[in-house]
């Protein structure tokens, strides 16, 4: 692919919520297209709704959808939004803002089409819009979340969550856990391995020589031990095995004040050691702009980082901000060739 704006595919994500609202309304951005050629893939007829409850149907400026074959047959013209349509989630039957397995059914039909079509080299990334993990245990789908599934039909060797928002990047050493067993999983070869993935990883986006900041588990860091020991026996080895190798590694440094630290440019990432913690920074800084990029995978996924709301499903009063800078992001890091990842095969 030699156009300068990267071919993109971005998925409907469960169809009782906003990601149908969403992604219209992104790809008729001015800044979404003038960075990337864009397609939906989902139901047509989802996207038509979505279209009219968004304001965007009818009169004379109307958008219209364009059902296409596949990424090569694409229109890329202003007001027309390219779709490769599935017959997945009749809106006569679709009952918006609930859960559902037939929301279920129809958004993980549009991801594997997805990475079928990223895997296959015909588009350079994917984006992908909010789905609903009971929903997919309604529909008895074998994955908790998106990541999942990339990694299981990519053949990933490893992923790893990163965030990135106003310059700050965040990484992720544990994600959908309880806390008490993301506490368990705080290992010293956890950790070390979580620090040498930020660093290659830092290094695949143009940041050759990265200061990395390991957050802290406990209050205050632990208080050596008062108040925990998972800094003495498991975080502070990792890092110090990795400055012994020439990464440049601080930490572990109290969540409380680490990500501050990052954002005024003392460190260039966090890794976060669950959930929460590296989520509550991200989001107090700027909800609708944090935007979730998938490292490890053999092709590259960013997404939004929120949820399917329900509760505003199908009434257009959903914010597409989020959206439009995941595209944004896949397309930069599409444009400047950055490869996040390698197969298990390919690792061996």
């Amino acid at each position: 692919m030699t156009e300068r704006r990267p071919v993109l595919a971005v998925t409907m994500g469960d169809p009782a919520g906003i990601g149908p609202e969403i992604a219209v309304r992104a790809l008729l951005d001015a800044e979404v297209r003038a960075a990337s050629r864009c397609f939906l893939i989902g139901d047509a007829r989802v996207f038509e709704r979505a279209l009219a409850v968004c304001g965007l149907a009818g009169g004379r400026d109307a958008a219209r959808l364009n059902q296409v074959a596949g990424p090569e047959a694409l229109a890329d013209q202003a007001g027309v939004i390219d779709v490769i349509h599935q017959e997945t989630a009749d809106p006569a039957v679709l009952r918006m803002g609930e859960v559902q397995a037939l929301g279920g059914e129809a958004a993980f039909a549009s991801i594997k089409a997805a990475i079928a079509l990223a895997m296959a080299g015909r588009i350079d990334g994917v984006a992908t819009t909010p789905i609903n993990k009971e929903s997919l245990k309604a529909a008895k789908i074998p994955f908790i979340g998106h990541t999942e599934m990339f990694a299981e039909f990519t053949g990933a060797a490893e992923e790893m969550t990163m965030f990135t928002i106003s310059g700050l990047k965040i990484f992720f050493l544990t994600r959908h856990l309880s806390l008490i067993e993301a506490c368990r999983q705080i290992t010293r070869e956890r950790v070390a391995k979580g620090i040498d993935k930020c660093v290659k990883a830092l290094g695949q986006l143009g940041i050759p020589q990265p200061h990395l900041a390991v957050a802290a588990l406990n209050p205050h860091g632990g208080e050596d031990g008062l108040f925990g020991r998972e800094e003495i026996e498991a975080i502070k080895p990792a890092i110090a095995a990795a400055r012994a190798r020439g990464m440049t590694v601080s930490g572990p440094v109290p969540a409380d004040s680490v990500f501050h630290m990052a954002r005024i440019g003392r460190y260039d990432a966090v890794l976060s050691l669950y959930h929460d913690q590296g989520h509550i920074a991200a989001k107090m800084m700027d909800f609708e702009k944090t935007v979730s990029v998938t490292l490890g995978l053999p092709i590259l996924r960013t997404s939004v980082d929120h949820g399917t709301a329900f509760d505003i499903a199908g009434t257009g009063k959903a914010s597409a901000v989020s959206m439009i800078e995941a595209i944004k992001v896949a397309a930069e890091y599409a444009v400047r060739g950055v490869k996040l990842g390698e197969t298990a095969q390919a690792a061996e």
